[in-house]
């Protein structure tokens, strides 16, 4: 059976699904104004090797993953100024920002062969279900209302801390400190539920009617919101970086919690950060990197995703142009590898159980990987391990299948490996090499083994 890691109990523990053999699976996805980095990339890779290693244990799975475009979660503290609504004079600017990064984003989840989440709601589409937690929440008063928001009162959750196990008060240096200057906000870590647009969000583009006057949703409430709406309460997994176990994973928690009186998710799962160069990746320190930069210098995108593959989910993982280097030769040595192997079939059932125990091993992607690899040492025949390898692609994505038919040699270097044979026989070797350079040119590989030789598309 599939076994997670759960951040709210700090335990590995067997999935067992509210429905059975059904998952409901909701993601944090991208605020898109900008270009989505790779290391938000490696997040929303995790969401999808967790999605397909649900789907090869046999499970159902609904996916959803939001796209918050209402842009509160990049608003300066002290300005107010939004960085999606930077330069933009109408709220038509604002959504058209949001579809030109929205599709950059779609374009780089193709690119990295990642499933389309079933469903991807927009913030901005789902105020009516925001203002209703609120109002919600108000009526149970578990928020409170000043001149210029409405804030969620930590105070009525006792259980405010379980997601980190932090004490409160250490919480409190971490808090997002929006709204700072409301003298009638009753505790620092109390959060927005709805800004109101006055003040130094008098100009805030987006804005909505509500029962508290005209504004917009704090950025926690879309996510409980959302969810609620496409999985029910409680659901299975909530998954994002680690980065957002606080506040947003915690401030989810106390909202949907306090709403409906029971779980959000059962099962929270956060990735570790992609670090670049052993830092932290940030525009001020110049290695600010998206799939762009890696395809503009010639990298094949899923040699990141494999990259990815390399490192445990829950540990971080240093990128380096070196490192992607190497995880786009040894892909290119798969790619290669699997060329000469003949139309799949059978199969290899012990290494099939390797892999599965890998991924039920709190989704042990580097062990599993390392399965992969193992079996094509084996001394198993070519179409065995192809037919198992196809198998294993169905989680690690890297178009195996695919690159396998495109590699397929064509009957004119075939022909030309026959000649070279029959030249051998002959012991005539120098028109044989003369043929294996015409097979060379032609973009293949002849291995000669004690089976005869092999036929393999060489990869750059």
């Amino acid at each position: 059976m599939l076994k997670l890691y759960n951040s709210l109990t700090r335990k590995v523990e067997e999935l067992k699904p509210v429905s059975d053999k059904t998952v409901g699976f909701y993601a944090c996805g991208p605020t898109v104004y900008n270009f989505v980095h790779i290391g938000n990339l490696r997040s929303i890779l995790l969401y999808d090797f967790l999605r397909r290693a649900l789907e090869y244990s046999g499970f159902k799975v609904k996916h959803v993953m939001n796209i918050t475009d209402v842009g509160h979660l990049t608003s300066d503290a002290d300005t107010g100024e939004d960085k999606m609504e930077k330069n933009a004079k109408t709220a038509m600017d604002v959504y058209e920002v949001a579809t030109k990064y929205t599709r950059a984003f779609l374009e780089d989840m193709n690119a990295l062969n990642m499933l389309a989440p079933h469903v991807m709601p927009k913030a901005s589409e789902h105020i009516t279900e925001q203002i209703a937690m609120i109002k919600k929440l108000m009526a149970r008063d578990a928020a409170y209302e000043s001149n210029e928001a409405v804030y969620f009162d930590v105070s009525k959750f006792p259980k405010y801390n379980q997601l980190t196990g932090q004490k409160l008060e250490d919480m409190m240096l971490g808090a997002r400190q929006e709204v700072v200057q409301d003298p009638k906000k009753r505790n620092p870590v109390d959060f927005v539920l709805w800004f109101k647009a006055v003040g130094r969000y008098r100009n805030h583009i987006l804005r909505w009617d509500s029962p508290w006057g005209a504004g917009f949703p704090g950025w926690h409430i879309e996510c409980s919101a959302m969810s609620k709406k496409y999985l029910g309460q409680p659901f299975d997994i909530h998954a994002g970086g680690v980065d957002l176990k606080f506040p947003h994973h915690t401030n989810e928690i106390a909202q949907s919690e306090a709403a409906d009186k029971k779980p959000l998710a059962n099962v929270w799962v956060h990735g570790e950060h992609l670090l670049v160069n052993e830092g932290k990746m940030a525009k001020s320190e110049q290695n600010f990197l998206t799939l762009k930069d890696i395809t503009d210098k010639k990298f094949n995108p899923l040699a990141f995703r494999y990259l990815t593959l390399t490192a445990h989910y829950r540990t971080k993982l240093n990128f380096t142009w070196d490192a992607l280097t190497a995880a786009q030769n040894a892909l290119n040595n798969l790619y290669q590898e699997i060329s000469g192997y003949d139309e799949p079939k059978v199969g290899c059932a012990e290494f099939e159980q390797h892999f599965e125990e890998a991924l039920n091993d709190d989704l042990n992607l580097p062990k599993a990987l390392a399965v992969a690899h193992d079996l094509i040492r084996s001394d198993y025949p070519g179409h065995a391990k192809l037919q198992s390898l196809f198998k294993f692609d169905e989680v690690l994505g890297l178009k195996l299948r695919e690159t396998w038919e495109l590699s397929r040699s064509s009957d004119t270097v075939r022909s030309l490996v026959d000649q070279r044979e029959a030249a051998r026989s002959a012991g005539d070797f120098d028109t044989a090499d003369e043929l294996r350079k015409k097979v060379d040119d032609e973009g293949y590989l002849i291995d000669d083994t004690s089976g005869g030789p092999l036929i393999k598309k060489k990869f750059k």
